[in-house]
């Protein structure tokens, strides 16, 4: 896929290539656009523009009680602000969620999925040729976001590797009128590779499915006029010949690597800034002593006069005046700490010129020490035991993008209700708001950065020098674009080994956690989670199933022995499957044909929450005995052929016994203060 892209230090690969403040062809290891570049006919046969088959939402595979509720009302689907910690004025936003319009490219062969996408332009008002090799579909309407595969886009189609999503823009008068205002359009996240146009003009090229991107569509638009929004897409996902971060998504699922996710699939938006100044981008961190760092990013990238605000329950707290585009401290007395217990949020006003933002932060402090001798995470100085769910956020109904809202705080509020304190969001990064979730109800985040492929992990198909830049790359806008978030404490690298070079002493993650550490040294780094660990980062952090082996004495191949000089972590454990009806079952054949591959699968439920309460027990003995600092259990929800979650994928059966489990958890709690006291 990339052949010419020479390997770069990963802190030279800075946020600004995926935003508007450098094109965004440049963040992207596809060659530049051609001279000349081919057009997509827009109607069938190239015939022009013609009526699009009619938004409806597909049945799912298996339901939520949340699916009725999305494509009723396509205009309210996602209605909430993307971004809580980058926000203006209500009327100065618009969402561009709800009914586009779509067509399949048929990149179907090899030579098809290897075209620079970056050189089709749409041509929306008239005929064209299409040397992309073959013709696209007739036009559907579909709603966005969504996955393509998903019912809900009302598509349902599998290994779709190009695409073209259009939709109409309408503006509200004030912004077309008044002057001296930009138009900006938000893309929060399109997998994998997106090329953007308005009214035929491109204006940004995009690679990483996960990430956000922003476009500058001014100097495109018409007043009074049409105005067109296209958007070229390619997934390849995990298609021979390509090597990108895609986690678990797969074309072809068998238990644990699942249906993936394609097109637009999560929100997009636009917003009207000052013309020739603005806000673009905010680093904000607040430690245990009261101290804000901060850099505010303008758009014209010249230093710029700003004023800080910071608000607690609506009062002033704080007042700072700094100039943009470079780094500042100051203090806010006697702050309200964060922490699972309290997680108490200050409100920060940002004003630049004629721009004012809002955003948010919460006081903590994470840091390692040792503590009676061991090794230890500490929040806010002090020892906390960190125990959650692996969480992979996948649903039944929406594959990648949870349904509603509501659906996605039924998860986080089951995890919390539970009395666990920590969530592993697992090799995926879920939309702002999801964290956004989690900074207001105490949930410590452990962050994976999504792998590259699987199947690598035991075998020698390692990336190449350019694909292995991208990913790097892509894990520094991972970190830039989250780490406002007071609820992630830790970054993964790697997982099991997946996408991870380890040829020859040739152990990359030595130079990428000192480059992670320099861009956020405020976190802590899980270089390795599970096998192949060469002794890089924080943790040691080990991964077996179904019983722990958390900081002891002892350890099961391919994990290593316990290095006292970092924390131990059991990163994954458990895994306690049980079959439930089949009205609650992801009904594929081939899923099912691979639930006896579940690690351990009980009868009922009885014996399932037995099962974990002795498995629990033997974590708080290796707490009590060894150097065991906290562990995540598999997992939040069964993922299709896996059938080992707290709750069924269709989240209408809780298996756990709630007052068991959360005695086991408090338990836990209780033997990590009695152990560091």
């Amino acid at each position: 896929m990339i052949t010419t892209m020479a390997p770069l230090p990963l802190l030279s690969l800075s946020l600004s290539l995926l935003t508007l403040f450098a094109p965004l062809s440049q963040a992207s290891a596809i060659r530049p656009g051609a001279a000349n570049p081919p057009k997509i006919p827009s109607g069938p046969n190239g015939s022009g523009e013609t009526q699009p088959q009619p938004y409806a939402p597909q049945p799912a595979l298996l339901t939520t009680e949340w699916t009725t509720s999305v494509g009723a009302d396509p205009s309210n689907h996602w209605p909430q602000h993307p971004r809580p910690q980058l926000k203006r004025d209500d009327k100065w936003w618009q969402s561009l969620n709800g009914i586009w319009r779509y067509q399949n490219l048929h990149f179907a062969s090899s030579a098809r999925m290897n075209v620079d996408v970056s050189t089709l332009t749409p041509d929306v008002e008239g005929e064209g040729s299409y040397d992309g090799g073959g013709m696209p579909t007739e036009e559907k309407e579909t709603l966005i976001p969504s996955c393509i595969e998903s019912g809900f886009s009302g598509i349902q189609e599998m290994n779709v590797t190009g695409m073209l999503f259009k939709r109409t823009l309408e503006f509200p008068d004030n912004w077309m009128n008044e002057t001296g205002r930009r138009v900006l359009i938000h893309f929060e996240a399109v997998d994998y590779e997106a090329v953007v146009y308005v009214n035929d003009k491109k204006l940004g090229h995009n690679v990483g499915g996960y990430f956000r991107f922003t476009v500058d569509a001014t100097d495109a638009l018409k007043k009074g006029g049409r105005n067109e929004l296209q958007v070229v897409v390619r997934d390849p996902t995990d298609e021979p010949g390509f090597y990108t971060p895609h986690g678990k998504q797969t074309r072809t699922p068998s238990h644990i690597f699942y249906t993936p996710c394609t097109g637009i699939w999560q929100s997009v938006w636009m917003e009207s800034v000052p013309r020739d100044n603005y806000v673009g981008d905010l680093d904000v961190s607040a430690d245990m002593e009261g101290n804000v760092t901060m850099t505010v990013y303008s758009s014209s990238k010249t230093m710029t006069g700003v004023k800080i605000s910071v608000l607690a329950n609506g009062t002033e707290v704080a007042t700072h005046d700094a100039s943009s585009d470079q780094e500042f401290s100051f203090q806010v007395p006697d702050p309200k700490l964060w922490s699972p217990d309290s997680p108490t949020l200050y409100n920060i006003s940002v004003t630049m010129g004629d721009d004012q933002i809002t955003s948010y932060t919460g006081f903590r402090t994470i840091s390692k020490g040792v503590v009676n001798g061991i090794q230890r995470p500490l929040l806010n100085g002090k020892f906390v035991f960190q125990f959650g769910p692996l969480d992979q956020g996948y649903w039944p109904d929406g594959i990648y993008l949870p349904p509603t809202e509501e659906a996605m705080l039924y998860d986080l509020d089951l995890i919390k209700g539970l009395g666990m304190n920590m969530v592993r969001k697992h090799i995926k990064v879920e939309p702002q708001l999801y964290y956004h979730a989690c900074d207001k109800l105490g949930l410590l985040v452990i962050q994976d950065m999504p792998s590259m492929r699987p199947a690598a992990s035991l075998a020698t198909d390692f990336p190449t020098p350019a694909q292995q830049a991208e990913f790097e790359r892509q894990l520094s806008v991972m970190v830039k674009q989250f780490k406002n978030h007071p609820s992630i404490i830790t970054w993964v690298i790697y997982n099991e080994g997946w996408g991870q070079i380890h040829d020859d002493g040739n152990y990359p993650e030595f130079r990428i956690t000192d480059a992670i550490r320099a861009l956020d040294p405020a976190r802590l780094i899980d270089s390795v989670t599970g096998w192949f660990d060469h002794g890089a980062g924080d943790f040691h952090d080990n991964h077996h199933y179904a019983s722990p082996e958390c900081g002891t004495p002892w350890q099961s191949s391919p994990n290593t022995p316990y290095d006292p000089n970092r924390i131990g972590l059991q990163g994954e454990f458990g895994g306690v499957g049980h079959v439930p009806d089949s009205k609650n079952l992801w009904p594929d054949p081939k899923a099912i044909a691979t639930i006896p591959e579940t690690y351990e699968l009980t009868p009922d439920l009885d014996a399932y929450n037995y099962r974990t309460h002795v498995l629990l027990g033997e974590l708080r003995a290796q707490v009590e005995r060894y150097a065991c600092s906290g562990a995540v259990y598999t997992q939040t929800t069964d993922v299709e052929g896996e059938v080992n979650g707290l709750v069924t994928y269709d989240r209408r059966v809780v298996r756990v016994n709630v007052t068991q489990w959360q005695s086991d958890i408090q338990a836990l709690y209780d033997a990590a203060e009695k152990r560091a006291s």
